[in-house]
């Protein structure tokens, strides 16, 4: 009976971990929502491509790449060109955000797209 409660409070805990590292909340109420595990199989051209996606009051503040390996011209044009799209968008649990991709870095914007979708759905889930 000990060994049970145990395994079941352990996997608790690691639920529980999991959880912030996708999510924290900052002191002026801005979700803040990291897809490095939490769409670790999205790939881009070179590999992952994991973002920050910043919420406040249902409005999508801004989107950060954060360190991948993808080429880092085509990492330039979707931070230039695309992530400011998100920025002031209104959300809500049915809404998706339709952002287009960069011409030349397909691959890396639909990741990101991806990224940006499974983060939206997070916070509806666990806000």
């Amino acid at each position: 009976m000990k060994k049970i409660v145990l395994s079941i409070f352990l996997i608790a805990v690691c639920m529980a971990s999991y959880a912030d590292d996708v999510m924290r909340k900052e002191k002026d109420g801005t979700y803040v929502i990291n897809t490095t595990t939490l769409a670790q199989d999205v790939k881009g051209y070179m590999g992952a491509t994991p973002v920050e996606v910043y919420i406040k009051k249902n409005k999508v503040v801004k989107v950060v790449m954060l360190k991948s390996q993808e080429t880092p011209k085509y990492n330039a044009r979707v931070k230039k060109n695309m992530l400011p799209l998100y920025e002031g968008v209104k959300i809500t649990k049915k809404s998706s955000v339709d952002v287009d991709g960069v011409t030349g870095a397909t691959f890396t914007s639909n990741a990101v797209k991806e990224n940006v979708k499974r983060a939206l759905q997070y916070y509806w889930q666990h806000k």
